[in-house]
């Protein structure tokens, strides 16, 4: 946890600048399991067996796989804007661009999970399974990615 004395004695500049390198070192955590799912669907209609899929097979995995793409883009947007507008000296400005940019990265990356396992539970033993399984997942996601730091946020820690 962070000593609250040290963030009162910042400067908006070296709060801005240390708000960033989170940022950014966030983002080298969350990119590569973004770009591993991505990687995955690249290949899977490529993959024998794949002519054998159903409608709503099909229709599940292209929104996983566009939710996918809009989320690598919307997580790679931080550090494009960071590259291409740095030297101007409005960090605060990247900060706030790049934790938007972020959050909804995340929340499109969450969709894409949650369509992916509905289309392999789906495919492997049953549509009613595949929603079941689905439902639980989503629920423990919202829980874990957003219900844990909002309940922190109002407990106030």
């Amino acid at each position: 946890m962070r000593d609250e004395r040290v963030e009162l004695d910042e400067t908006p500049k070296e709060r801005a600048d240390r708000e960033l390198i989170e940022l950014l070192n966030e983002l080298r955590i969350v990119l590569p399991g973004v770009t591993v799912l991505f990687a995955f669907l690249l290949a899977v209609p490529f993959a024998k067996g794949w002519a054998k899929v159903t409608t709503f097979q099909r229709d599940v995995f292209v929104a996983a796989f566009l939710a996918t793409g809009v989320s690598v883009a919307l997580l790679t947007a931080p550090s494009s804007c960071h590259r291409l507008r740095f030297r101007e000296g409005n960090k605060e400005r990247l900060v706030h661009i790049g934790n938007r940019l972020t959050i909804a990265g995340i929340a499109v990356f969450a969709v894409a999970l949650e369509a992916v396992v509905l289309l392999v539970i789906d495919y492997v033993v049953s549509l009613g399974a595949a929603i079941a399984a689905t439902v639980c997942f989503t629920v423990f996601v919202v829980a874990l990615w957003y219900g844990l730091p909002l309940y922190a946020r109002l407990r106030g820690r």
